[in-house]
C-alpha cells in the first residue's frame, strides 16, 4: 500500500474515533449548563442593574442564564415566579415585607429579612440581604433648623413630630416603596404632603414651607445635593431597612448559585449601588455593562 493509501486509511480511522469523542464532549457541555436561568427586571434602573448582577454572576457559575425585562409591578414578578418563566428577580426585604404583610413591625435587616421568610408565598426563597447597601427612605431637615432644634437624630426628631409639617416623595429609578414602607417609628409629624419628585420636595424645605423631607431612598438621590440640609442619622432603626436580596423560585438554583448570590449580597454597598443606579437613570448607561465591571472588580 502507498504512504498515501496509509495516510488517507489512517485519517479515516482517527475520524471515527472522534466523531463519538467530540458528541459526548458536546452533550456533557451542554448538561453543564443545565435548564436556561431567568432573571426578571422591572423598569425602574434599579431593578436592571440587579437583574443584571445577579444574571452575570449566575453565568459566573456555567448557568445559561438570560434577563427577562418589562415585569410591570411585585405582582408581576410573584406571578412569573409562580408560574416557572423567571427564576430570580431583585428587590428590597423592607419594601417586600411591606406589601406582604402590612401588620409587621421589625425595623432591623435580621428581623426584617425573619419576618419575610415567614410570609412569603409558598415555594419562593430569598439570598441573604445586601445588609451593606441600605436604600431605606431618609429624613432631612434644615440645618439651620437641626441647630436651632438640637436635631441630629431620628431618635432626636421623635418628640418633636407633631409640630413638624414633613414632605414626602418617591423617587424615580428606584423600587417603589409602599407607603407603611416609610414611616417613622416614634414620629407622628402633624401632616405630610406628597411632592410630584425628590427636587421640588427639596425645594420646599429649603424654603420652609416644610419642616422635614422624607424621600424614598437615600440622599445620593436627591437633585442638587443636600447642601444647607442634615441627612438624619437613624442608629435605632427607627426606620425599616430597604436592603436589596435575591427573590428566587424554589428549587431553581442549585447550592453553588444560591451561594454566588449570597456572596454578591456581601459586596454590595449602598455608595457603589447608588453611582450604578444613577448612571442608567440619569446617563441611559449599559446596566450589562456595568454590572460586568462591577462584578469583576469584587472579584465575582
Amino acid at each position: 500500500m502507498s504512504r498515501a493509501m496509509l495516510l488517507a486509511a489512517s485519517t479515516r480511522v482517527v475520524a471515527r474515533v472522534l466523531v463519538p469523542v467530540l458528541a459526548v464532549l458536546t452533550v456533557s457541555c451542554g448538561s453543564d449548563t443545565g435548564p436556561e436561568l431567568v432573571v426578571g427586571a422591572q423598569e425602574a434602573a434599579e431593578s436592571r442593574v440587579l437583574a443584571e448582577i445577579y444574571a452575570q454572576a449566575l453565568a459566573r457559575t456555567g448557568a445559561a442564564v438570560r434577563v427577562e425585562p418589562g415585569l410591570r409591578d411585585r405582582a408581576d414578578v410573584f406571578a412569573a415566579l409562580d408560574a416557572g418563566t423567571v427564576a430570580v428577580a431583585g428587590d428590597h426585604n423592607g419594601a417586600l415585607l411591606a406589601e406582604l404583610n402590612t401588620g409587621a413591625e421589625a425595623t432591623t435587616t435580621e428581623k426584617v429579612t425573619e419576618e419575610l421568610n415567614g410570609s412569603l408565598p409558598q415555594g419562593t426563597v430569598t439570598s441573604d440581604a445586601a445588609d451593606g447597601a441600605d436604600f431605606q427612605p431618609r429624613v432631612l431637615v434644615a440645618t439651620a433648623v437641626a441647630e436651632q432644634r438640637g436635631i441630629d437624630s431620628v431618635e432626636q426628631l421623635g418628640a418633636q413630630c407633631p409640630s413638624m409639617v414633613a414632605g414626602v416623595a418617591a423617587v424615580p429609578g428606584l423600587f417603589e416603596l409602599p407607603e407603611v414602607a416609610a414611616q417613622i417609628s416614634g414620629c407622628e409629624f402633624a401632616s405630610t404632603e406628597v411632592f410630584p419628585e425628590p427636587g421640588e420636595l427639596r425645594r420646599a424645605l429649603l424654603e420652609g414651607r416644610i419642616q422635614a423631607a422624607v424621600p424614598a431612598g437615600p440622599a445620593e438621590f436627591l437633585p442638587g445635593g443636600t447642601e444647607g440640609l442634615t441627612v438624619l442619622a437613624d442608629p435605632e432603626d427607627a426606620i425599616r431597612p430597604e436592603n436589596p436580596l435575591a427573590l428566587v423560585r424554589k428549587g431553581a438554583l442549585d447550592d453553588r448559585q444560591l451561594e454566588k448570590l449570597n456572596y454578591v449580597a456581601g459586596e454590595l454597598t449602598t455608595d457603589e449601588l447608588a453611582a450604578l443606579v444613577l448612571r442608567v437613570r440619569d446617563e441611559s448607561a449599559d446596566p450589562g455593562e456595568l454590572a460586568r465591571t462591577w462584578l469583576d472588580a469584587h472579584g465575582l
